[in-house]
């Protein structure tokens, strides 16, 4: 697709990112609302993207530093915890949506690719995110392992799970690429 870029998220972009998240959240209570979502974008500018498909928006990833096994509350904005300039830790992928019309076309997998090597770039070692509506099969298709053991914040919900995935290296990945492991 020649005609979909992902590039970094700008001030321009929050109302549709706004209305795209409560499009996705709002009917299942995991809607965080505007603020707290920039909240995670101010944590690290540098990890929050945009795919533009034909020239408008299609859709957005926030991901932000935080530390292996903890994640954001949804109902609280960021306080700190996620800081731009920590490197070789976590990088948290917060939320991923897509327009519906773009959804089944390999774009969700095309922005995690982005992220992971972002975050392979900046030298994080590691990738999380949790689960909501059902989406554990797309994660685990997607390399990433649920953790039972992480207790999560209420405001996702009693079906919501905690996954991780490794970002290393490996020999045969093209320069300046990540291959994540789990």
């Amino acid at each position: 697709m020649t005609d979909t870029r992902i590039r970094l998220l700008k001030d321009e972009d929050w109302d549709d990112v706004a209305a795209l998240e409560a499009l996705a959240y709002a009917a299942g209570g995991l809607s965080e609302g505007r603020e707290a979502l920039r909240s995670r974008h101010r944590a690290s500018p540098s990890t929050c993207f945009v795919l533009e498909h034909a020239g408008a928006f299609g859709g957005y990833l926030l991901a932000l530093p935080y530390p292996l096994f903890h994640c954001p509350d949804l109902s609280l904005a960021e306080r700190g915890i996620g800081r731009e300039g920590h490197r070789g830790g976590n990088l948290h992928l917060h939320d991923l949506a897509l327009a519906e019309c773009l959804r089944g076309r390999g774009l969700a997998r095309r922005m995690t690719r982005h992220l992971e090597e972002t975050g392979w770039a900046a030298r994080y070692r590691s990738l999380s995110l949790v689960a909501v509506q059902g989406s554990r099969t797309l994660w685990s298709r997607l390399g990433y392992r649920i953790r039972p053991e992480v207790a999560l914040p209420a405001s996702y919900g009693a079906d919501a799970v905690y996954m991780t995935k490794s970002l290393t290296p490996t020999a045969d990945a093209p320069r300046g690429s990540a291959r994540a492991t789990s």
